[in-house]
């Protein structure tokens, strides 16, 4: 009898240890701050970004004029070298991604990258009097501007079809 009154307090110990270590693990729980809340999306500054590329760039840029505070621009960037990229992010005051793409890139290899694999419907717009084209089915939905020679216009994103109209309505082309 005195090997199994050895292992009934090995048994207690280790549920006596577990006990400790779940009470450590709670307290620890309490004092680690918990924000459930999305971190605030930092706005990006894109005017000296749109200038050069105006200025370097083969075709006219577009960028939006005219939309509420609440778009946030996130992400811009131009490479001159990789076929005249233009690409301006925005966070949509629905929370969505709406950008703006633009390549002298081959057409179809540039819509593909540009929605993330959506492909053309037979749906056109006319939006602030140009004609663009509905693609969906990719990661993105998409608009893409036709009637454009030596360069593709796309915006795409997260959003709505609404969202993404109103950013083709905004943009200005330079």
């Amino acid at each position: 009898m005195a090997g199994s009154n050895g292992k009934q307090k090995t048994a207690r110990d280790m549920v006596l240890s577990l006990g400790l270590i779940v009470i450590a693990a709670y307290v620890i729980y309490l004092f680690v701050p918990h924000d459930e809340t999305a971190p605030d999306v930092k706005r990006v500054d894109y005017r000296v970004e749109l200038l050069t590329a105006r200025r370097a760039a083969s075709y006219p840029v577009a960028a939006p004029e005219g939309l509420p505070e609440s778009w946030k621009a996130t992400s811009v960037r131009f490479q001159g070298a990789a076929f005249d990229s233009w690409h301006l992010g925005f966070h949509a005051p629905d929370g969505e991604y709406v950008a703006i793409e633009q390549s002298t890139r081959k057409r179809a290899e540039f819509i593909e990258e540009a929605s993330q694999g959506a492909r053309a419907t037979k749906v056109t717009e006319d939006i602030a009097g140009r004609t663009w084209t509905r693609y969906t089915g990719g990661r993105y939905d998409a608009l893409v501007l036709q009637g454009t020679d030596g360069s593709t216009t796309v915006v795409a994103g997260t959003a709505s079809f609404d969202r993404l109209t109103e950013m083709a309505t905004a943009l200005k082309m330079a």
